[in-house]
């Protein structure tokens, strides 16, 4: 099997400081230009289709625009996901050149958001969404769906996703290391009676799957490795996957040769039975593991939510932006400062903090 997806690290950096993430507290470098040019050559040579320049927070690598640009010119989809309080100042640099781009929202209540994310953030979040729509760009919303915060869902559709025809994506809350909980019965129930509506993606094998008590060992429904290329900040093929690395392993330039060399084959052999895959849903690496397993019933559980997710995006979506750039419909204050001026996200103020 080809791997689909190549999860690329930019930084494990963070400007926030998320209460359901640990990433943000590691010390970590910034992509190499060179080392990523030759990394995209092998992951062109290996098939890759997708490569989500992920992180920590990918704005803070300055030459973003240069590593999405690298990957396009290879035929591959990009995607990236950001908290917002970069995108306004970036975002000339990025228009058109994000296939899947994605704003993280926690709520609603700017209070309630900035809580959750450990800085104020809410106004450029809600700043980041007039100017993604102002330059014809379609994010979706992407919302952690916890124990706790499952009441933002309604606003967060009401007010914001559905009157500006935003995908809102419900990513479930997952469990790794001390991270995350296991989520109620009642909010799984509501989670997928919700994602039935427009302008909503919920894959619904994510619900069943987590009833199922996740990936066992024995008998394993998890494809990470065969499926994703995950890349550090430090240039090392990371195994089996981020979450649970247990090899790091540096590439130096033969990621094409390592990928087919016997300690991915092993990792292969193994991938979804080592007893830290015991339980595990990380929606990461499930996406694309359900994707590929055409005899389980997630495959199909998985296809029908898929379809509806690509038909709002790449058809009614682009049939909208037709009609030239929309205003915003947004309930709450938008920070109005100069973005000049606005507070300093950049990798300078988080390497000082």
């Amino acid at each position: 099997m080809q791997p689909l997806l190549c999860n690329y690290y930019t930084t494990y950096r963070c400007n926030a400081k998320c209460g359901f993430c640990d990433i943000w507290e590691q010390p970590s470098p910034l992509v190499d230009l060179g080392d990523a040019e030759r990394n995209l050559d092998d992951l062109q040579r290996l098939g890759v289709r997708i490569v989500d320049f992920t992180g920590g927070e990918p704005l803070l690598h300055p030459e973003l625009d240069v590593l999405l640009d690298m990957a396009r010119a290879r035929g591959m989809r990009t995607s990236v996901t950001t908290n917002g309080l970069l995108y306004p100042k970036r975002a000339a640099s990025l228009a058109g050149k994000v296939d899947l781009l994605h704003f993280s929202i926690d709520a609603a209540d700017p209070d309630k958001h900035d809580a959750s994310r450990g800085v104020q953030c809410f106004d450029a979040l809600m700043q980041s969404v007039r100017v993604a729509l102002e330059i014809g760009e379609r994010p979706d919303l992407l919302f952690t769906v916890t124990n706790d915060n499952l009441e933002e869902l309604e606003r967060i559709y009401t007010e914001i996703s559905y009157p500006n025809g935003l995908i809102l994506i419900i990513n479930p809350l997952f469990q790794y290391n001390d991270l995350g909980s296991s989520l109620d019965d009642k909010v799984l129930d509501h989670i997928l009676a919700f994602g039935r509506r427009p302008f909503t993606y919920l894959n619904p094998a994510f619900v069943t799957f987590r009833r199922a008590g996740g990936n066992d060992p024995e008998a394993p429904v998890c494809r990470a490795v065969s499926t994703t290329v995950v890349i550090s900040p430090f240039n090392e093929l990371v195994l089996p996957c981020y979450h649970f690395g247990l090899d790091r392993i540096p590439i130096d330039g033969q990621l094409f040769g390592l990928w087919n060399s016997d300690v991915v084959a092993e990792h292969k052999r193994m991938e979804g039975r080592h007893e830290v895959c015991r339980g595990c849903t990380v929606n990461c690496y499930f996406e694309p593991s359900f994707a590929t397993s055409p005899t389980t019933r997630y495959f199909w559980q998985s296809l029908p939510s898929k379809m509806n997710y690509a038909w709002t995006k790449f058809v009614l979506q682009r049939l909208d932006n037709r009609n030239g750039p929309r205003e915003a419909m947004l309930p709450v204050r938008i920070a109005e400062t100069d973005h000049r001026t606005a507070p300093d996200h950049s990798i300078e103020a988080v390497q000082q903090a």
